[in-house]
């Protein structure tokens, strides 16, 4: 379900400008608010677990992430909705990496290279089901159900976890980085306004030149903090001096920057300018998600053999020309048209995805792995993020008749020439077969 949530809002953003009255900038951040959260706090929440035990962390995350999800179905106000979807990917970043830490502790061995197995399926399928059953809740509801479908779900989670869960703590250094925490927050706020203040008032405004020098104040503020910090930093800068890091976790950002903004306006565009309901938007959309689920499993064990390099480069070309073809969409257009588009940047993605963690995890230390994963997890939600906003700012209103759909178009050129680059990078400085 936390997965589900960075997708599920999509097919339900015309629905909430239509009831709500909410403008495009409260939209992205429906949608960036709970990104936002996820992505900042992740690290954050891997660490509480460690320090008060994840089974405990698993819980509270869960009851944060479920009171958020009904305040999110009760929202009487778009800033009422903007800010319950901050407090809910808040939960979710709690909640999130205690489950891969359960699984380390109860299963070893087969059990659990299958445990991990079902948990990378289910975070694929999370992307699918939040299309789907987005869709499918507003057919048969409307846009409150998205999020208030979430409640049972968890609160049998909650159950279960009580009865079937032991708990573990990690007696180490159980001091909290909250500095960087703060910083790293506000700095993501700062750069995901620049983007949809440049889109609304223009890229001169004065509230986009305050929030681009807030950014940089921040970001000179969290690197100095995180360096005079060393290892205890919640993010520890040496890792970063890794060529091999650095790219996976850049190609990381990019992945998601390009895939949940184009996403983001193309949902737009198919309720909004083709007309489709919900659930035919997210019906659409599935064979966009469905490759990913189906295909990283065996990228994985690729990747295993012939090591990132060319996963990488070979899934972010594949995606960029699915991405490229999506310039072509026009308010007339076919299915046929949107379909190799949609295949073809699924397919990218599932290449993509197991080999980009692999990666980050495989640049660092074995008893660094956790941090890697949990910094490259981070990467991917800030760099979708800000590609929300930023997509956003670029097609402006769907309302904008012609001048919204080659805003669209813009957008996934846009996100197809990132990935190119970020392809290029993969393949020039990652490592291939051993």
């Amino acid at each position: 379900m936390a997965q589900a949530d960075v997708t599920i809002a999509n097919v339900a953003t015309p629905s909430i400008q239509r009831e709500l009255g909410a403008t495009g900038t409260a939209l992205e951040l429906v949608v960036g608010a709970y990104v936002i959260a996820f992505g900042a706090l992740l690290i954050t929440g891997a660490r509480l677990g460690r320090i008060h035990g994840y089974r405990r962390a698993f819980a509270a995350g869960a009851g944060v992430f479920t009171g958020a999800s009904l305040l999110c179905g009760l929202a009487p106000t778009p800033a009422t909705l903007v800010a319950a979807r901050a407090v809910q990917g808040a939960g979710a970043a709690l909640m999130f990496p205690q489950t891969l830490t359960g699984i380390q502790l109860h299963f070893a061995g087969a059990e659990r290279r299958r445990a991990i197995g079902l948990y990378a399926m289910a975070l694929s399928s999370g992307a699918v089901a939040g299309q789907l059953l987005g869709g499918a809740l507003m057919e048969a509801t409307s846009w409150r159900a998205v999020f208030l479908v979430n409640v049972p779900i968890v609160a049998l989670a909650l159950v279960a976890t009580a009865r079937l869960v032991r708990e573990s703590v990690d007696p180490g250094d159980r001091r909290l980085d909250r500095s960087g925490v703060v910083l790293a927050v506000l700095l993501l706020l700062a750069t995901t306004f620049a983007f949809i203040q440049a889109g609304r008032s223009g890229a001169g405004s004065p509230a986009v030149i305050v929030s681009v020098a807030a950014a940089v104040v921040l970001l000179a503020a969290f690197v100095r903090v995180e360096h005079r910090r060393g290892d205890r930093a919640m993010l520890p800068l040496r890792l970063f001096r890794r060529a091999q890091f650095s790219v996976a976790n850049a190609d990381a950002a990019t992945m998601n920057l390009g895939t949940l903004g184009t996403l983001f306006v193309l949902t737009l565009f198919l309720q909004s300018t083709q007309g489709r309901s919900p659930l035919e938007a997210g019906v659409a959309l599935v064979p966009l998600f469905a490759p990913l689920a189906i295909i990283a499993p065996f990228a994985g064990r690729l990747t295993s053999r012939i090591g990132p390099r060319v996963p990488v480069a070979a899934g972010l070309g594949i995606a960029a020309v699915g991405l490229a073809l999506l310039a072509f969409a026009e308010p007339g257009s076919g299915y046929g048209t949107l379909l190799p588009a949609f295949l073809l940047w699924g397919i990218g993605m599932g290449v993509l995805t197991p080999a980009v963690v692999a990666a980050a995890i495989g640049a660092v230390p074995g008893d660094r792995a956790g941090l890697a994963s949990g910094i490259n997890n981070t990467a991917r939600q800030a760099g979708g993020a800000i590609g929300v906003a930023a997509a956003g700012a670029i097609a402006g209103e769907p309302t904008a008749g012609a001048g919204f759909v080659s805003g669209f178009h813009a957008v996934a050129l846009g996100a197809a020439a990132l990935s190119v680059s970020a392809a290029v990078a993969g393949a020039t400085l990652l490592p291939g077969s051993r």
